[in-house]
C-alpha cells in the first residue's frame, strides 16, 4: 500500500509548488494566530486555488467555532478540516454534520494511554492523526518537531487506520513508517528552514523519503 504524505504549514507559493512537484497528497494551512505558520483568509483562499485538483486541500484549525469554520469554508473551500485542539467527539462529530467535509482529528500522544484516546474518535472523525503531545510552554498544539515513543501505538494502530505526524524529518520519516504502519505521514517543522519558512528541498527529499515506502 503506498503512503500518503501531507506537507503542513504551507505559506508560499514557492512550497505549495514544492509540495506538488514532489508528489504530495496534501497541503495544509494553518489557520491559528500563535503558530509561525498562521495564514489569513485571503492567502490562504490564493494558494488554496493553486492547488486546487492537484492535492487536498486541508485547513488545520484549533477549537475553532462555527462563525470561523464557515469564512474558511466558505471561502477556502479546503477539502479537509483537521481539527487539532482539544475537540470533544460530540464536537467533531457536530462540525463533520454541519459543514460536509472530510473531518482529521489530530490526537495528541506522549503515551499508551494517550493514544487509545483515539478510541472515543473512530467512529465520527474520518481519520485519526497522531502527534506528539505540545511540550511544556509551547504556544501551538503541534509543528513543534518534536517526536514521541512510536511503540505506545503498538495494538492500536494495526485496527486504525491514522495519519503519523510529530518530529518527522526526510532523515527519520521511512524509519517511522517501516515501525508503526501509517496511511499517511505529515510534516511542518521538519522541512522548514527556520520556524514558518519551508525549504522546497527538504520538502523535495520528505516526500523522496516517505512515498516509496510499502506496508508489507
Amino acid at each position: 500500500m503506498s503512503i500518503r504524505a501531507k506537507i503542513c504549514g504551507i505559506t508560499t507559493p514557492e512550497s505549495l509548488d514544492a509540495a506538488i512537484l514532489g508528489g504530495a497528497d496534501y497541503v495544509g494551512f494553518v489557520f491559528f494566530a500563535k503558530s509561525p505558520r498562521n495564514v489569513d483568509i485571503d492567502l490562504a483562499k490564493a494558494l488554496a486555488a493553486r492547488a486546487r485538483g492537484q492535492v487536498k486541500i486541508v485547513a488545520l484549525t484549533v477549537n475553532a467555532d462555527d462563525g470561523a469554520l464557515k469564512e474558511i469554508v466558505d471561502r477556502v473551500a479546503p477539502d479537509i478540516l483537521q481539527l487539532h485542539g482539544d475537540e470533544p467527539p460530540e464536537r467533531v462529530a457536530e462540525i463533520k454534520r454541519k459543514f460536509a467535509r472530510t473531518v482529521i482529528k489530530a490526537i495528541p500522544v506522549a503515551t499508551a494511554g494517550d493514544a487509545r484516546k483515539a478510541e472515543e474518535y473512530v467512529d465520527v472523525a474520518d481519520l485519526i492523526l497522531f502527534d506528539a503531545k505540545t511540550p511544556p510552554g509551547a504556544d501551538s498544539p503541534g509543528g513543534n518537531g518534536q517526536t514521541f515513543d512510536w511503540a505506545v501505538l503498538e495494538g492500536i494502530s494495526a485496527g486504525t487506520p491514522f495519519m503519523l505526524s510529530g518530529g518527522l524529518t526526510p532523515e527519520n520519516v521511512a524509519a517511522a513508517i517501516a515501525q508503526t504502519r501509517p496511511v499517511a505521514v505529515d510534516v511542518s517543522s521538519g522541512v522548514e528552514m527556520t520556524p514558518g519558512v519551508k525549504d522546497p528541498e527538504r520538502i523535495r527529499r520528505f516526500l523522496q523519503a516517505a512515498k516509496p515506502a510499502k506496508q508489507s
